[in-house]
């Protein structure tokens, strides 16, 4: 009897470990929930102060607070670290809200967060600034980016925020164009900018707003959400003549602001509000590249256009969301004055050095570096920053385009009625009649 419970009990304990090494690499939140965050926890507890001292993260204490510590509690004064408030756990990490000392601003934390990584054994430490004097140390557990697996609950405020992807602390990367009213997304083939797309067309798809198409390529990406879409341009003449019309659409959405005495759409009054527009240009550099002399004209209208919307839309409620490859200044006149203002950026991998300059360069260069580190075995990773110089990872998930294109005819009631735009809105073909089956059910006479 004694053997066969000393047998039992050496198998369980190999099942357990059996079963946290799956769940290490299958289930990493489970891992994370049972052993590492407890681990984390306590090594963060156990070691906090000498963490700190080491990183250089203290200061020296006040004068009335060193004299108490020698003369009342008879100790050495030692350099004081920042305050933790509170330590909570979640289900992909650790957030910790410290607050500074003086003497301390949170870059300086910003600075040491690679070493608090290697010194807590987490997979990232990043640093965000909640208000004066207090920061947050965000600690994912565990690599968050190689099974994208979005949050169930994202908190949306404002009527234009669409969670496109997940950052590396675990966080939802929301799209809130009302903050970032235009951007800019670079990435070379396979890289996953299309895969972005997608994800951002399918969050719009269910909101109250008018979808603008520019797919220069024939319409090849852009075609299969016609059923949302308001207008589409297929080739760069049919784009001339939609930004014609939208440059037309908003003079006279600033003609209505002037007559209600506001400056922002998003002031007047909900029953004479236009509906906002999203302007989506898959590659832009179709736009500005000619082949012929007799079609610069042409370009540089329709780079002026841009650059007019870009300027200006914000207050209309007319947002831009550029797409490219390279968005140098050898694409052309006015392509430097277009990027300036595209706050958002949004960078995948790329090609060379210079491709993440053009787009990161003005935001950081520690944002630079790591839009050229993305390896090419991750698509849909990506280094999205502002112009603030804030940035962080993210990865956008897994949607085919047949299911963004299911989720525009789900939600093709909500395309809104511009008759300016009728001209441009892409041919839908009909669905094709369900086939008539027999029916299981026998027919029963009629008597009288």
């Amino acid at each position: 009897m004694a053997d066969l419970t000393t047998v039992l009990e050496v198998t369980g304990a190999f099942a357990g470990v059996g079963g946290l090494g799956y769940a290490k690499g299958h289930a990493p939140r489970v891992y994370w929930s049972l052993v590492g965050m407890p681990v984390a926890m306590g090594r963060f507890t156990f070691t906090y102060g000498t963490t700190m001292d080491v990183c250089g993260l203290t200061v020296q204490p006040s004068k009335l607070r060193a004299f108490m510590v020698r003369n009342v509690a008879r100790r050495e004064v030692q350099p004081v670290p920042p305050k933790v408030r509170r330590l909570r756990g979640t289900s992909t990490g650790l957030v910790a809200s410290l607050r500074l000392p003086a003497g301390l601003e949170p870059s300086d934390v910003a600075a040491a967060s690679e070493r608090l990584r290697h010194a807590w054994g987490v997979h990232s430490v990043t640093v965000a600034e909640t208000k004066p004097g207090v920061v947050e140390l965000r600690m994912t557990g565990y690599d968050v980016l190689r099974r994208v697996k979005m949050p169930r609950r994202t908190r949306t405020t404002g009527p234009m925020e669409v969670p496109v992807a997940l950052r590396e602390d675990g966080s939802a990367y929301v799209r809130d164009y009302r903050k970032v009213p235009h951007a800019l997304t670079l990435g070379a083939n396979q890289s996953g900018k299309s895969m972005y797309q997608r994800n951002l067309i399918t969050g719009l798809a269910k909101l109250p707003v008018g979808l603008v198409g520019i797919d220069c390529k024939r319409g090849v990406e852009q075609s299969a959400y016609g059923p949302r879409l308001s207008a589409l341009a297929t080739t760069p003449e049919d784009a001339a003549e939609l930004l014609g019309v939208l440059i037309a659409e908003m003079e006279e959405r600033f003609d209505l602001l002037s007559e209600h005495h506001v400056s922002d759409l998003w002031d007047l009054p909900e029953e004479v509000r236009p509906v906002p527009l999203v302007v989506l240009v898959d590659e832009v550099a179709e736009l500005f590249l000619t082949a012929a002399k007799k079609d610069e004209e042409r370009r540089d209208r329709m780079v002026m256009q841009m650059v007019r919307l870009a300027q200006m839309a914000r207050a209309v409620g007319i947002y831009l969301e550029v797409c490219g490859q390279r968005f140098g200044a050898e694409l052309g006149k006015g392509a430097t004055m277009l990027r300036a203002q595209l706050t958002g950026r949004v960078v995948h991998r790329v090609n060379d050095k210079q491709t993440a300059e053009m787009g990161l360069g003005d935001v950081s260069p520690d944002a630079v570096l790591a839009a050229t580190l993305i390896a090419a075995d991750r698509p849909g990773v990506a280094v999205a920053g502002d112009a603030s110089g804030g940035w962080s990872r993210i990865r956008t998930p897994q949607t085919t385009p047949t299911q963004a294109a299911a989720v525009c005819r789900e939600y093709a009631h909500l395309v809104p009625d511009l008759p300016a735009l009728a001209p441009f809105r892409p041919h839908v073909p009909a669905d094709r009649a369900p086939a008539e089956v027999p029916s299981l059910v026998k027919p029963q006479p009629v008597t009288e």
